[in-house]
């Protein structure tokens, strides 16, 4: 591994390593779920979302949405419509993160333990 993977740590302050900025990203209960979902059906509009990751509250997927946005890790396509229609999709930064995920999908399959 390289020595900046692990010199933020040795300088006394994980939170300044790119590791930590990363993890700030993608931490939180649903937002792997829906980049992996948004890599998966593409273009997605809310409600959609909503029933394909079922435990999820609208208060909470529409508050995800926003900060993954912020991020710039998806876009928010709004048409002026009636009723409105919102649609959400990976942005290139986005993208950018699903050779990560499909990483950590892949050593959950190889080193899952036996239920």
């Amino acid at each position: 591994m390289s020595a900046n993977f692990f010199q933020s740590i040795q300088d006394g302050d994980i939170s300044k390593s790119c590791f930590y900025y990363t993890l700030s990203l993608i931490s939180g209960k649903y937002k792997m779920a829906i980049l992996y979902t948004l890599a998966t059906f593409e273009i997605v509009r809310f409600n959609e979302l909503k029933r394909l990751i079922p435990n999820i509250s609208y208060k909470t997927l529409s508050a995800t949405l926003k900060e993954l946005e912020q991020d710039q890790l998806i876009i928010r396509t709004e048409y002026p419509q009636v009723p409105p229609k919102v649609e959400y999709q990976l942005s290139e930064r986005g993208h950018s993160l699903i050779p990560i995920l499909k990483q950590m999908c892949d050593w959950g399959q190889a080193h899952r333990l036996p239920e």
